[in-house]
């Protein structure tokens, strides 16, 4: 079972609190494949907002993202650039 991977730096200041993993949860659900989100030893399941709040992911951590399934590519792409964009919290 080989499965993606990529990594994707914080650069919101506020790191990965309740709406950004709200934001990533919504994101990933649109999508077939698992994903696992890991912060240094910590990984977790990344459709479980809960999971994502215990990584404790600051601005200017780097996460590693895998997912597997048909999907995979594409759902690590949008992430990534759901990741890069600061969780779109500029509004």
């Amino acid at each position: 079972m080989g499965g993606h991977e990529q990594r994707a730096k914080i650069v919101n200041p506020e790191g990965l609190h309740a709406r950004p993993c709200h934001a990533v949860v919504s994101l990933v659900r649109e999508y077939e494949s698992v994903l696992r989100i890991r912060n240094g030893a910590t990984e977790v399941n990344g459709r479980s907002i809960l999971e994502l709040m215990t990584l404790s992911a600051n601005c200017g951590d780097e996460l590693v993202l895998r997912a597997e399934g048909e999907d995979a590519l594409a759902l690590l792409e949008a992430l990534t650039a759901l990741i890069a964009a600061g969780f779109i919290e500029n509004d």
